[in-house]
């Protein structure tokens, strides 16, 4: 099936076959369909999970019927995969490591995953209801480097449709300065159906945007945000945070996995005394 799939997305690259319109929208919509009947997942996800996996489709569901770009359809269908691969890994419960639990019951767990390698998981619950998250998180990404002290800068450097962007992000250095400059250029796509929504991610190449002199371009793996309303308290958010990381250069795995289980703390604690400086209304300005 996939084979075939392919050989439709190919046959809609040759000139006599580019203005047959609709052609490669139904590849896409073919190859949407198989990655997500392929994608990674244990027996039995729980059900926001599986609400999610059944219905994010992004690239087989109300396709715009402007054609994207070859180039388009590509990051389309590595955001694709990036959200499947993700929600695949948080679906199964197996093997998980506590790392870190915190007074308020913020929690950070890990483990290795084959051919992604160690990704941690963050589980909390913020005390504002999700929309707020998703303005802060998504409509408002590029100011992250106002209140996240690990970022220094998000841009978003090409949106593509309704939902996916392709970003360009600077971290902050890290552990007393152990970790040098990093940055990361990466594909998000951001998906909602009903009460949950769903940000993920993972690198990409951008040829505007070439490595720089003097930092070191680190990549994420697939890695992803769940939102969705705390049962029994609509007004507070869990919010599960699969974090996936090569930050590249030489550096030990224990200052790696103190550096990456920090993060997660850190962005959960900077994230609340956002929301509890800045009200929704305030936010919008």
């Amino acid at each position: 099936m996939l084979l075939a799939t392919f050989k439709l997305c190919a046959g809609s690259s040759y000139r006599h076959m580019r203005n047959m319109k609709g052609l490669r929208q139904q590849a896409v919509i073919a190859i949407g369909q198989e990655l997500n009947r392929r994608a990674l997942g244990g027996p039995n996800p729980s059900t926001w999970i599986s609400q999610v996996r059944r219905r994010s489709s992004l690239l087989g569901s109300r396709l715009e019927e402007t054609l994207y770009s070859d180039q388009e359809l590509a990051y389309l269908q590595q955001a694709e995969e990036a959200m499947q691969k993700a929600l695949g890994i948080l679906s199964n419960q197996e093997g998980w490591k506590k790392e870190s639990q915190q007074d308020n019951g913020d929690k950070v767990m890990s483990k290795v995953v084959p051919d992604v390698g160690k990704v941690f998981r963050l589980e909390v619950v913020v005390d504002q209801p999700m929309e707020r998250l998703y303005e802060e998180l998504v409509e408002r990404m590029e100011a992250m480097g106002e209140w996240n002290p690990n970022v220094k800068e998000i841009k978003v450097l090409q949106k593509i449709g309704k939902d996916t962007f392709i970003t360009h992000e600077m971290a902050a250095e890290a552990a007393g300065n152990l970790v040098g400059p990093r940055d990361f250029v990466s594909v998000r796509c951001a998906k909602r159906r009903g009460s949950t929504c769903v940000l993920a991610g993972m690198a990409t190449d951008f040829g505007n945007m070439p490595e720089q002199k003097g930092v070191i371009r680190a990549e994420h793996g697939p890695t992803c945000m769940v939102l969705h309303p705390l049962a029994g308290s609509p007004s507070k958010t869990k919010l599960t945070w699969l974090l996936s990381i090569d930050l590249k250069g030489w550096l030990p795995k224990s200052i790696i996995n103190q550096v990456l289980s920090q993060t997660q703390v850190d962005f959960a604690n900077h994230l609340r005394k956002r929301l509890e400086s800045h009200p929704a209304s305030e936010a919008r300005c």
